[in-house]
């Protein structure tokens, strides 16, 4: 079960898919409107014709009656949007739908080939296919034959590439390419804004680096299997850390 609860805050006015408040439903016929002043008598005594009674004493006693005599109190308002907080309510109300799983997968695959294509290029000139071709070696033998200078770079220009990628992408107005043609978008789970700067890096770096460094097959299933077991939100590693959802973009 995902615990992530983010900090409150008032989302910018310009983000056009921010959460947004919903109407307080209107009261049903013959249910009276609750007493003004929170419930409270006003002071000097209740005017005449008052629910509060004539003697002005407690509203809910034997002698003034109930305020609400005839109907059932109102229901609470629902959920706001803004400033409603996280006291049992969804902080998903008023938010997209959150993204299938299938539709995130095909948005990392596009993202993952958008990179990997132009570093397949940028790495000819560090010799990283040097030797793929020879008898007896494979990739993996290749890497680690290469010259560890030119390695440590390549890596690095790696890492770069798909962090800075991911992290400006979001930061902009929370799509990535794979996620725009998916119909995707990446919004924070408190108010439903495009991620700042700062929790877009978050995201992006616990997304790519250890992928990048050490576990470029476990790190990534790892995730995936978050994605289809977290409950309620589909939260993987770096949606925890960055305190994100990822949700379907309105038609």
């Amino acid at each position: 079960m995902s615990t992530d609860q983010p900090p409150p805050g008032q989302p910018p006015e310009e983000d056009p898919f921010l959460k947004r408040p919903q109407e307080p439903p209107p009261p049903s016929a013959g249910q009276p409107p609750p007493p003004p002043g929170g419930g409270q008598p006003p002071p000097g005594g209740p005017p005449p014709g008052s629910p509060y009674g004539p003697s002005g004493g407690d509203p809910y006693g034997s002698s003034g009656g109930s305020p609400y005599d005839g109907g059932m109190p109102p229901p609470p308002p629902p959920y706001g949007g803004y400033g409603g907080g996280y006291g049992g309510t969804d902080p998903l109300s008023g938010m997209p739908p959150l993204a299938e799983s299938g539709r995130r997968i095909l948005a990392r695959l596009i993202d993952w080939v958008i990179i990997a294509i132009p570093l397949a290029v940028i790495g000819i000139p560090f010799d990283i296919y040097a030797r793929a071709t020879d008898d007896g070696n494979d990739f993996g033998d290749t890497v680690n034959s290469l010259n560890g200078g030119s390695q440590l770079v390549f890596q690095l220009i790696t890492i770069v590439a798909y962090v800075a990628y991911d992290t400006v992408m979001t930061a902009r107005n929370g799509q990535t390419i794979g996620k725009k043609l998916m119909k995707l978008r990446v919004a924070m789970l408190n108010d439903g804004s495009t991620p700042p700067m700062s929790q877009s890096l978050l995201r992006a770096v616990v997304l790519w680096l250890p992928a990048l460094i050490c576990c470029a097959c476990l790190w990534p299933l790892l995730i995936l299997i978050l994605i289809l077991v977290d409950k309620p939100y589909k939260q993987g590693l770096h949606d925890k850390a960055a305190k994100t959802v990822v949700v379907s973009v309105p038609q």
